[in-house]
């Protein structure tokens, strides 16, 4: 449900109400499933080399020996994030968290996992999920950054109100290998895949 599109329930939807999301795209997920596959086929071979670089970062990781401990990189990250992407936002705290959370990604490069073996790394799990969580970082911040308005959860202090001229667009954000953040755009169907329902027409949300 979490994984799935906020799009049923409109930008804000709250959390731990992913049961709509679950049941709608799941049974979607799995009407799409049954007639595109056929029963007794095989899966289409994979790349030789379709796992090297995963396999290649991982057993960097597993083998890297700097000073910095995962724990200590983790709560610093943590701290970047609470300060400059909290639920108020504005240009300038996001400048800033992106200029903190590049020195945080430099003493990533120093991080040390001390244990070594593959059976029960809770050390190497946690640096995996770490390097994970500083991609989602970078790509929060820079979204963040880029949208000009306030809409749902997203509040920017510098632009209180929801623009629908220039901001009614799913944000699709990428990450390189560099850690340098594209984005592009896709638009909002704002229309019924059926005729059982009504398009909502766009209103501003008030409380």
């Amino acid at each position: 449900g979490e994984a799935a599109c906020v799009s049923v329930h409109g930008a804000n939807r709250l959390g731990t109400n992913s049961l709509l999301d679950l049941v709608v795209f799941g049974r979607a997920a799995a009407i799409r499933a049954s007639e595109t596959i056929q029963p007794g086929t095989s899966h289409k071979p994979l790349a030789s080399d379709a796992l090297d670089k995963t396999l290649g970062e991982f057993d960097q990781l597993r083998h890297s020996g700097g000073d910095r401990s995962v724990g200590s990189l983790r709560v610093d990250m943590q701290k970047v994030m609470q300060k400059h992407c909290g639920v108020f936002r504005n240009d300038s705290i996001l400048k800033e968290g992106i200029k903190e959370l590049s020195k945080v990604q430099k003493e990533v490069e120093d991080i040390g996992i001390k244990d070594k073996s593959l059976i029960w790394n809770t050390d190497l799990l946690e640096g995996w999920e770490l390097k994970n969580l500083m991609g989602q970082c970078w790509v929060t911040l820079e979204s963040a950054l880029n949208r000009q308005e306030s809409r749902g959860g997203h509040a920017r202090d510098d632009f209180p109100e929801r623009d629908d001229k220039k901001w009614l667009h799913h944000t699709l954000a990428r990450l390189d290998h560099k850690n340098k953040v594209s984005i592009d755009e896709r638009p909002v169907v704002l229309t019924p895949l059926t005729d059982d329902v009504e398009a909502v027409p766009l209103a501003k949300r008030v409380y």
